[in-house]
């Protein structure tokens, strides 16, 4: 089956100003998410790893990229198709509280 990684965005102000009975229900579709299988956690702090010419690794404290909103977390997702990734992340915390999630092909 194929995987897809997803991406979610989000920050305290858009989670803070949607309906609790939609934050609920959104956190409610990740616990059936995770009992199905799919690997969901939140962001924690990222390191910048550097290693050129596999010479000197190098670390740095902080996002490579930044965004308007922070990213929030990562999930690990099987879907036969990225129609049916997108309607599964769809309701998501971050899909439903003015944040935006990424999904993404795995190439395996």
């Amino acid at each position: 089956m194929p995987k897809f990684i997803a991406i979610g965005y989000g920050d305290r102000e858009g989670y803070d100003r949607t309906a609790k009975t939609v934050r609920d229900t959104a956190h409610a579709h990740d616990k059936v998410l995770q009992e199905g299988g799919a690997l969901m956690g939140s962001a924690g702090p990222p390191e910048q790893v550097r290693n050129h010419e596999a010479g000197h690794v190098q670390t740095e404290s902080g996002p490579y990229m930044a965004s308007q909103l922070p990213v929030a977390g990562f999930t690990v997702i099987e879907a036969p198709t990225i129609a049916e990734a997108i309607e599964m992340m769809s309701q998501t915390p971050c899909a439903v509280a003015y944040g935006v999630v990424e999904v993404w092909p795995l190439k395996q």
